[in-house]
């Protein structure tokens, strides 16, 4: 199969994700009034999606272990195509949380067994640049999600923008029913037994160098979930901008995003992982100083107010590959459940920034780049202090 066009079915699978966050961003205040709740209670539909997410994506990797990669993506396919077009036609707040949890629990397959794909195929350099072009491809969607959300809601309203999004997976699960392939062969699976699963989990979770990493990694995006789970009080309320210009926030993250993992696509057979790694971190330190001087010395307007922002993005997504597949290769015979708690710690980390964290943070542009500075802070001695760690260990050992 062309490298191409599994790169596009792989970018598809994980934009799922983010379509059911980014697309009905711009709809949340006319659900909360069309439910008769608060906004903040409004906002629980995302928190209850993303926590589901960060629970069902412990499971995705160990279950495409054991079932292989391509039955575990198409089951979960069907069920986000159904609960999205239930989401749509919800007449309840419970009913539309009903399905904002089934939404949750089968949109992360496709990211989680992604990465594990990517790596049951490729590796080094090679893997690296495939992650890389993955990301760029993925990052069309939340770039024109809260664009095209804003416009159907003003145009058609919120219902369309569920309606929309089924449509979308219904047609990208004929095209995996089509042409995803099967890269884990019968013979290299791991038989699904209780005990040997948990013992599994266990020898990944209790490896410390490990956690830490993918909890650096999940830090990292920091200065972007926080302003992508604000976008509503952040574009309406901070920028005063209509809700038709949710633009103003996600293409300098997106576009950031999108031509940083371009760029460590191209550098991936250049630049050692280590470089690569850390002048991403130093785009980030950058743009995040450049954002605390101008909310503490200026009130927040466009374009001023989301350049650091893209830059930011750009750093990130420079980095964000070469940590992934570094991660991921500690263990490389258990890709998919190493895979899976990768990312429930970057979920968990987002559910939490977005439902605890960023509605503390609503109403201030001043309070969100303290927000941002603090989770790369500590993301940085997450992964440079897992890094000392390694090498201590490996010191030992000789």
């Amino acid at each position: 199969m062309k490298h191409r066009l599994l790169i596009f079915i792989l970018a598809a699978l994980a934009m799922l994700g983010a379509l059911s966050i980014d697309a009905y961003l711009p709809a949340l205040p006319a659900i909360a009034g069309h439910f008769h709740v608060s906004l903040p209670v409004a906002q629980q539909t995302l928190s209850l999606y993303l926590f589901a997410f960060a629970f069902m994506t412990l499971f995705y990797g160990t279950l495409s272990d054991s079932f292989g990669r391509r039955p575990v993506i198409l089951i979960s396919m069907l069920v986000y195509c159904i609960s999205s077009l239930g989401a749509g036609i919800s007449t309840g707040f419970h009913e539309l949380l009903f399905f904002r949890l089934f939404q949750g629990l089968s949109a992360g397959a496709g990211s989680v067994v992604g990465r594990a794909i990517v790596g049951d195929m490729l590796r080094g350099a090679e893997a690296q640049r495939m992650m890389s072009w993955i990301t760029v491809v993925f990052g069309l969607a939340p770039a024109v999600a809260p664009i095209l959300g804003g416009w159907l809601q003003v145009t058609l309203g919120w219902r369309s923008i569920f309606g929309s999004i089924a449509l979308f997976s219904f047609l990208l699960l004929v095209l995996c029913l089509g042409f995803l392939p099967e890269s884990l062969p019968k013979e290299q699976r791991h038989a699904f037994h209780l005990k040997v699963v948990v013992a599994n989990y266990w020898s990944v979770a209790r490896h410390g160098e490990f956690m830490i990493r993918c909890l650096g990694i999940a830090l990292t995006f920091s200065g972007v979930l926080l302003y992508v789970a604000s976008a509503p009080a952040y574009v309406m309320n901070i920028l005063h901008l209509p809700v038709t210009s949710f633009a103003w926030l996600f293409i300098p993250l997106i576009g950031g995003m999108t031509l940083g993992s371009f760029v460590a696509g191209k550098l991936s057979h250049h630049w050692k992982p280590e470089s690569t790694i850390a002048v991403g971190f130093a785009l980030m330190i950058l743009s995040i100083l450049w954002s605390l001087i101008y909310n503490a010395t200026c009130f927040a307007i466009i374009p001023w107010a989301v350049i650091p922002l893209g830059t930011y993005a750009f750093g990130m997504a420079l980095s964000n590959p070469a940590m992934v597949v570094g991660t991921l290769d500690l263990f490389p015979q258990i890709r998919g459940l190493s895979s899976s708690l990768q990312g429930f710690t970057f979920m968990i980390v987002f559910a939490f920034g977005s439902g605890f964290v960023a509605p503390l943070l609503f109403g201030s542009a001043m309070k969100l780049a303290i927000g941002s500075a603090i989770g790369l802070g500590l993301s940085l001695i997450c992964w440079y202090g897992s890094q000392m760690a390694l090498s201590e260990s490996s010191g030992k050992d000789v």
